[in-house]
């Protein structure tokens, strides 16, 4: 493996820790059924172990306490029998003393049930040479404490205890309670402390069992917590699963589909319900659906219908117009204005049965490897006579864009028409730029002007059909108001997009971009990403448009030249 090699798996191992959090972290945000899961199984485990700690804890001081109070109860008894023993006694000398210790001490370990037992003389007493030794138990040894012999000595008549460690069998230790009090020897000997030692590791080992008893049952209890919870949970969480995944369906278009009804409870309600809505909606949707196709048929009826008679009045209106000078002037301009006329009603019969065809669903493009920068200065050749009336420069721009696009030549040379028909009407007299660029993915298309402009309200219904932003304005190019609306459908055929940019007085943009090949769509967000040229000039806030040294506009790539007379 070389070096390389181990850095990547050293970076997918150091990435896994990453991804698995991401992993949990989309999983818990996208998943009711996980989180209503774990915070059911959460909350559970964490009351069943503040319960269990309280139990543990209550069970284990009370088995203390009772513990305790036994031992101080046979204590008493070891002590007052002890000392009902050496107040009986007669004995006078050192051996007689010792033999009734011995006995105090056997009667004391048999009443109080342990050998653990120590027995020390007060050090305040005379000496005396009668005086019994001490005795001390091996497990009392270093276990008696100061402060306790100190209570003893200071109040031999009470009984003293207190918690110690007792060496047990296996090298460990046990809990304990060491009982201390006072012991009153005859003869002279004077008081002694008696301690007695009591080991607790049974009361220890109870404990610990009821303890792991509890663990156990607590844990049996979580699981089978888990499993009713991700039952009943699974039972819930499945219709609403279902419902979310038909909505969504339903929401794709398939207007068929529809939740299974079981039972009588809330969810089968809801189903229902939802049923219901699906149901109407989709009557509804038909409804509009074969509303549109009769007026999609009206339209397109009309218009062929109204094919005829123009016909027959164009005929007509071109004798009339071509006799014109015959007439009279009112008659002649009556003439010439039936001929401008019919022209422009045969371009909305056009224009309505386009967008018919779209509204349709009918349209198909006809696409081949088309340049866009010899197909726009064809297009700016064609309009320099309507842009020389207007007073209008048309300059063509091209930096880039001379590669060939699979597009459909007819439908895109009706978009630029469009675009700089509109940029000639309202550019003012004002110059109009052209530009056309590319790049890898997509080819792009501006027409740019300086003329009046327009508000942001106007820009975004600047598409809408038959709308003006100015409805006292007379288009005076013949316009149909369906231009734009065309323009846009055709752009969106092609898989591509067709944005404005507008500001009052300092003009308007109209950006066409197309995908380079067929079925490369580009989604309306990406259009700006991917458009090679700018949507919003360089040059918003400039007073007016760029310097017009130069007159013609220069095609590359061809050596023809388009120049203003």
């Amino acid at each position: 493996m070389t070096a390389a090699d181990d850095s990547r798996a050293t970076g997918s191992w150091r990435g896994l820790p990453r991804r698995l959090r991401a992993t949990v972290a989309s999983t818990w945000r996208r998943s009711l059924q996980v989180r209503t899961v774990f915070i059911t199984i959460g909350l559970s485990t964490l009351a069943i172990l503040v319960i269990g700690l309280y139990i543990s804890f209550s069970v284990a001081s009370n088995l203390f306490q009772d513990q305790r109070s036994r031992v101080l109860e046979v204590s008493n008894n070891a002590t007052t029998a002890a000392q009902l023993i050496l107040d009986s006694s007669d004995a006078a000398d050192r051996g007689s003393l010792q033999l009734l210790m011995k006995a105090t001490l056997d009667t004391v370990t048999s009443i109080a049930g342990t050998n653990d037992v120590a027995i020390f003389r007060a050090p305040d007493q005379p000496a005396s040479n009668n005086a019994p030794p001490d005795r001390l138990s091996p497990d009392l040894a270093g276990v008696i404490s100061p402060a306790l012999r100190a209570q003893v000595q200071e109040h031999s008549e009470n009984q003293y205890w207190q918690s110690v460690a007792l060496g047990s069998s296996s090298g460990g230790s046990d809990p304990g309670i060491v009982v201390g009090s006072g012991l009153q020897v005859p003869a002279g000997a004077g008081r002694y402390e008696l301690y007695i030692g009591y080991n607790l590791a049974e009361a220890q080992r109870t404990l610990a069992f009821m303890q792991v008893t509890g663990t156990v049952g607590a844990i049996a209890l979580i699981a089978l917590l888990s499993a009713i919870t991700l039952v009943v949970v699974r039972g819930v969480i499945e219709p609403i699963r279902t419902t979310a995944s038909t909505s969504r369906r339903l929401a794709a278009g398939d207007l068929g589909v529809r939740i299974p009804e079981r039972g009588e409870d809330e969810l089968a309600s809801l189903a229902a319900s939802f049923n219901g809505m699906a149901d109407s909606l989709q009557a509804r949707i038909r409804e509009l659906a074969e509303l549109s196709v009769m007026q999609q048929r009206f339209v397109s009826d009309v218009s062929h219908e109204l094919r005829t008679p123009l016909t027959t009045i164009r005929l007509a209106g071109d004798v009339l117009y071509g006799q014109r000078e015959d007439f009279a002037g009112p008659t002649a301009r009556t003439v010439e204005l039936l001929h401008t006329q019919t022209e422009r009603f045969e371009r909305l019969l056009g224009d309505l049965l386009e967008i018919s065809r779209y509204d349709a669903g009918s349209v198909k493009l006809a696409t081949e490897p088309t340049n866009l920068v010899h197909l726009a200065g064809d297009v700016i050749e064609e309009m320099h006579g309507l842009a020389r009336e207007r007073g209008s420069e048309l300059r063509l721009e091209a930096p880039g864009g001379h590669l060939d696009a699979e597009v459909d030549p007819r439908r895109v040379r009706r978009i630029v028409t469009n675009l700089l028909g509109n940029a000639i009407e309202h550019g003012e007299g004002r110059p109009i730029v052209i530009a056309v660029d590319s790049n890898a993915s997509a080819i792009a298309l501006s027409v740019r002007d300086y003329g009046l402009g327009m508000t942001t309200e106007a820009a975004e219904r600047v598409f809408d059909r038959f709308w003006r932003a100015d409805p006292s304005r007379v288009r005076t190019i013949g316009g149909t108001g369906l231009g734009l609306a065309i323009s846009l459908e055709d752009a969106v055929a092609h898989g591509g997009h067709l944005d404005v940019w507008s500001h009052p007085g300092k003009g308007s943009v109209f950006r066409l971009t197309l995908p380079r090949s067929v079925g490369a769509g580009l989604e309306p967000a990406d259009a700006a990403v991917v458009s090679p040229l700018p949507l919003e000039p360089g040059d918003p806030e400039a007073a007016g448009p760029p310097p017009t040294a130069s007159v013609g506009a220069i095609l590359p790539d061809d050596d023809r030249e388009v120049h203003d007379a």
